[in-house]
């Protein structure tokens, strides 16, 4: 299944920027330069979130479950193109299936485990797959059970798998050999369509290539330092660009050892760390706050090999990065990205100022400025003002990350008019997010908000990123996120949403004078409300569920 347009093909592929090798390739490499070195490691805590005992493959043993895979997709009737619905935690098997589906040439759609039957019937729809692979039980929920009535609806299903009641076959290597021949699968076709987090509206089906897929991970490798054979810990779930991106290809090109990690539990997390050895894990803003807030959890990293970590997502407070940095040697890698291809990476070989690194980015793709990272000359970016639709070429003034290059998607899947509305008239993606100009050379990119979460007070643009990443530097507060509700003289007015410290105190008044006279912030931007829980709502990639907190504040916006 080729999407890309012919033209684009060739642009990329005469540039340098695509070539003919397929994911897997680097699979095969490492098969075959470090058989019997561990590959991949199941979560100690598996039995709590899926049944069977944790295992740990070496790159042999992975091969083989792989093939075993690819044959029962073979004796089910799946061929090259078809598309095949996983919905599976961190666990070992889930590469694998990943692999078995490269060989073959079946388009995966992963999905969150936490998605239940309303995103799932839309996905089913818009895919209309072959088959869905599952698990009798991901934590407390039989999901098996949930998609066998919903396969039931469409008539594309043929068949719903669950990997825990799933017969060991025996591997047919000759007859996945004849096929990989027959499907001759290409570096154009299509491996993956991913979701959207869906925070507004139906989630959306983002396909990528192998190509556009590859065109990242260099990123990731030269900026944490991976080399053959480290060790890396994936606590993003395998189903969208931080943990295929940033985990599952890294992986393959290093050869390195990857230790799975469901569902974030800080306890197991630092154990991991400690126990496997970890070189390179990646961790939410939130998790990093924590840690750095409490050096006893980070006591017993001392010693350990961990030396970068990488994190996105959601505000980096400086005073964060700066405490891995200076007193932990561990290096706070910060990226920006997106599902449709989009990324920023602010490392330490471009901006090895820990305090720039949590608030900026390297202007990547703009002429006259270099980098180091390779791909800030196979990307241009652009901002645009949201109202006149001009270029934003200067400081103090937000603008729209509009991007272009070889890891952005061609489309959304069988969604034409969402397709349309995503790419601007010089073919430029639209982000939605929102940066200015920074730097005394204007050579930097500073986040300041989603073009869609911007609250607007007496005429005045306030981003709640801005203002969460303030809150966040509070002693007393653990998380935070910040939500616009209706006035009838200023249109709208700041509320804060707040998850308070274990045992801490939080009003309204502390958290108006800390921004006031330690942050400095201006008064328009101050909050008029504060709203306290016992925890942020979020969707399956950690991202905060704004539409949630509107409504829990009963709000209509």
């Amino acid at each position: 299944m080729i999407l890309s347009p012919q033209e684009r093909i060739d642009e990329y592929t005469a540039r340098g920027w695509w070539g003919t090798r397929r994911i897997h390739d680097w699979f095969d490499e490492a098969l075959r330069a470090r058989p019997d070195a561990e590959a991949l490691v199941d979560a100690p805590n598996r039995a709590e979130f899926i049944d069977g005992a944790p295992r740990r493959l070496t790159w042999r043993a992975l091969a083989a479950e792989a093939d075993m895979f690819a044959t029962a997709f073979l004796e089910m009737g799946l061929a090259g193109d078809d598309i095949l619905c996983v919905q599976l935690p961190n666990c070992v098997e889930l590469p694998a299936i990943y692999l078995a589906c490269l060989r073959l040439g079946i388009v995966v759609t992963p999905v969150p485990v936490q998605y239940r039957e309303h995103e799932l019937e839309h996905i089913l729809g818009v895919t209309q797959p072959r088959a869905i692979v599952t698990a009798a039980r991901i934590l407390h929920h039989g999901h098996a059970a949930m998609m066998r009535p919903l396969a039931a609806q469409h008539p594309s299903v043929r068949s719903v798998l669950a990997i825990d009641e799933l017969p060991r076959w025996q591997a047919d290597r000759e007859r996945i050999a004849r096929h990989e021949r027959e499907c001759r699968v290409r570096a154009d076709d299509i491996f993956t369509i991913c979701w959207t987090s869906g925070t507004e509206g139906v989630p959306k089906g983002v396909p990528r290539s192998h190509n556009e897929w590859l065109a990242i991970p260099e990123n990731i490798i030269l900026s944490g330092g991976l080399t053959p054979g480290c060790h890396l810990l994936n606590a993003f779930p395998l189903v969208n660009m931080a943990g295929v991106a940033g985990q599952f290809l890294p992986w393959l090109m290093t050869g390195a050892k990857l230790v799975m990690h469901h569902p974030f539990s800080l306890p197991v997390f630092l154990a991991q760390v400690k126990d496997e050895a970890i070189d390179y894990t990646v961790a939410a803003p939130a998790i990093l706050a924590t840690l750095a807030q409490n050096p006893e959890l980070m006591a017993g990293l001392r010693g350990s090999r961990l030396r970068a970590i990488g994190s996105g997502g959601g505000p980096l407070a400086e005073w964060t990065v700066r405490v891995f940095t200076e007193r932990y040697g561990i290096d706070v890698i910060n990226y920006f990205g997106t599902n449709e291809g989009a990324s920023l990476t602010a490392s330490a070989l471009d901006l090895p100022d820990p305090a720039l690194r949590a608030t900026y980015f390297p202007r990547f793709g703009v002429a006259g400025y270099e980098w180091k990272l390779p791909v800030a000359k196979r990307v241009r970016t652009r901002l645009v003002d949201p109202e006149t639709g001009g270029d934003v070429d200067g400081p103090g003034r937000p603008g729209e990350l509009r991007v272009k290059g070889p890891a952005i998607f061609t489309g959304y899947f069988r969604a034409p008019d969402m397709t349309a509305r995503a790419f601007d008239a010089q073919g430029y993606y639209c982000t939605g997010d929102l940066f200015e100009i920074a730097g005394e050379r204007n050579e930097l990119y500073r986040f300041v908000g989603r073009l869609k979460d911007i609250i607007v007070r007496g005429g005045f643009n306030i981003s709640s990123e801005e203002l969460e990443a303030l809150l966040l530097a509070h002693p007393k507060v653990r998380e935070a996120a910040i939500v616009g509700y209706p006035d009838d003289n200023l249109g709208e007015r700041v509320c804060a949403v707040v998850v308070p410290q274990a045992g801490a105190s939080v009003e309204l008044a502390d958290l108006v004078a800390f921004l006031r006279t330690e942050k400095r912030v201006a008064s328009y931007k101050l909050p008029e409300k504060l709203l306290l829980l016992d925890a942020l709502p979020r969707n399956p990639v950690g991202k905060v569920l704004k539409r949630d907190l509107r409504r829990e504040l009963g709000l209509a916006k």
